[in-house]
């Protein structure tokens, strides 16, 4: 009797601890989002079994069934274009061509600036070249003279003007230049760059690194050391550099298991931080407030017209509002990760700008003055590396170019900078005039009838398109052609920095216009009835499983 009365109990027991596992796993499920950047192992898979395919001259301009009219027109435009680049880009195409069998970036950049079944067909006739000669202003020039205004941003990096940053190396190196490359000691510029850290982050300690994803992985580092806890909670589409455990999907070769991906703005996400006792710390990308729960926008993945931003400061404050609450309450470590908007979007930061504080917030591009740099700043119970009371029992981090002299000397450069009367005034109403500069080009672009629309955060902007179609892409040669220089991932990215005046901007939006009336007029924007991001969508998967078939 007492023996069938163990087995039922230690059944029952068993059947419980198994129910509240399937609960555990089912709440983690609802807590991600539904898109295949959501669940990074599915994302890992199917991208293996993406077959390569591309499209022959007649598919190139064929790829939406387009009547003839509209086919030759795109040839002509196409054919002029390309001529064009040829007149105006030589020199700059070559030294790419040269360099690009050696440097394997280069290689991955030039395939992957359009969706992959065009990227052949546009890289042997729209050559451009990435080698740049000079900078100046909000303009830079190429190997052929040709004068570009920069929306590159150089990665985020340039937030307040090259010229800005020229005089950072070049002032920061002469107030070092006396000690040189001496490693593993500190000039004492550093000093002065921790206590003015401190200030601006609102936080007890510092410590230095050579890039943001260094960073960022020693703030995920410390806080699993202090909590005594193994996972990190990143959040849909979110980029905080390429270490393994944060980018944990498509780019990563292996699984990150101690990572959950959970969707931004959610109850359910917020339910599962707030009752899991594995989650060290929650980082925190504000960058993704202009695109919550995508990935980071790039022109080779316009397949269709879906892509879509929308920025509302209010509601993502009150979701970090939210998050700190619940992170407090958990002793959760909250990171913020500002290495692409720190000093952006407010002199503080998106601490700051939003008005939520984090217990570790990572710095990055900007702070260096113009040289590579990664920060940490964070509370000190969260800082230390070792404990005292188990001497053994510590936490490793350390760098050979970590408090470089030269690096020191420019970002001391930079932050004093940061508090001159010139400076500052570059964030006097810093929304309401960018704000003001989309919404008028927005305006402009309405009015030619062209499908195009801006969306941005501050100085952050990205390019949606109204209207389906498969060419949205080609609008970055447009643009180049117009004299603007954009990064390799195109339209999905427009990044000022803060010194564009208004005439300044003014020459940017007419340039932008034009572009969007000459591929109006070359007939990239057809339309019609049964052209829908649903049949188009529908076609690439006809054409993806015809491959798979072979």
């Amino acid at each position: 009797m007492n023996y069938t009365y163990l087995l039922y109990a230690a059944g029952a027991a068993i059947a419980a601890v198994a129910a509240l596992k399937l609960k555990s796993r089912l709440e983690l499920s609802l807590a991600k989002h539904r898109s295949l950047a959501g669940h990074a192992r599915w994302s890992r898979r199917l991208a293996k079994l993406v077959p390569f395919y591309e499209y022959d001259e007649i598919g190139f301009f064929t790829a939406d069934n387009a009547p003839d009219d509209i086919v030759a027109r795109r040839r002509t435009g196409f054919a002029q274009l390309s001529a064009m680049f040829a007149r105006r880009f030589p020199n700059s195409a070559r030294l790419t061509a040269d360099a690009q069998e050696g440097i394997s970036d280069l290689q991955f950049t030039a395939r992957y600036r359009v969706p992959f079944q065009f990227s052949r067909y546009v890289r042997e006739r729209l050559k451009a070249g990435s080698f740049l000669t000079s900078s100046s202003g909000v303009t830079i020039t190429d190997a052929d003279g040709n004068v570009f205004y920069d929306l590159t941003g150089s990665y985020g990096v340039n937030v307040l003007g090259y010229d800005f940053y020229k005089e950072c190396i070049a002032s920061g190196s002469e107030q070092v230049r006396a000690l040189g490359p001496v490693l593993g000691a500190y000039h004492p510029v550093v000093s002065d760059n921790v206590k003015r850290l401190r200030e601006i982050s609102g936080l007890e300690e510092v410590s230095f690194h050579m890039s943001g994803t260094e960073a960022v992985m020693q703030a995920v580092r410390l806080a699993r050391y202090h909590t005594r806890r193994t996972h990190a909670v990143r959040f849909c589409g979110a980029y905080h550099g390429w270490w393994g455990d944060v980018q944990p999907g498509v780019g990563n070769p292996i699984p990150a298991d101690y990572t959950y991906t959970l969707a931004e703005m959610s109850e359910a996400a917020l339910h599962v931080i707030g009752t899991r006792r594995d989650i060290a710390c929650v980082l925190i990308n504000p960058l993704q407030a202009l695109h919550p729960n995508t990935n980071a926008p790039g022109d080779s993945q316009l397949l269709d017209s879906s892509r879509s931003a929308r920025f509302d400061r209010d509601a993502y404050a009150r979701w970090l509002q939210r998050l700190r609450a619940v992170c407090t309450a958990r002793n959760i470590v909250l990171i913020f990760d500002e290495v692409f908007v720190g000093f952006r979007l407010a002199r503080g930061g998106a601490q700051e700008y939003f008005g939520v504080r984090a217990d570790m917030v990572t710095y990055g591009k900007t702070l260096g003055g113009g040289l590579p740099v990664g920060v940490v700043c964070g509370l000190a119970k969260w800082m230390r590396r070792f404990r005292e009371e188990r001497p053994a029992d510590i936490c490793f981090a350390r760098g050979t170019f970590n408090s470089h002299p030269y690096v020191m000397g420019t970002m001391n450069e930079f932050l004093r900078r940061l508090e001159t009367a010139e400076i500052k005034s570059l964030y006097d109403n810093l929304d309401s005039t960018w704000d003001a500069r989309a919404r008028q080009l927005n305006e402009r672009l309405g009015a030619i009838g062209v499908p195009v629309r801006i969306s941005n955060l501050s100085t952050i902007w990205t390019v949606s398109y109204t209207q389906p179609s498969r060419y949205n892409w080609m609008l970055q040669y447009y643009l180049r052609a117009e004299g603007l220089a954009l990064s390799w991932v195109g339209t999905g990215r427009f990044i000022f920095s803060l010194n564009y005046t208004a005439a300044d901007f003014e020459a940017v939006a007419a340039r932008i216009v034009a572009a969007a009336q000459a591929m109006q007029r070359d007939g990239w924007w057809w339309s019609a009835p049964a052209l829908t991001n649903k049949s188009i969508k529908r076609r690439v998967m006809r054409e993806m499983l015809a491959q798979l078939g072979r």
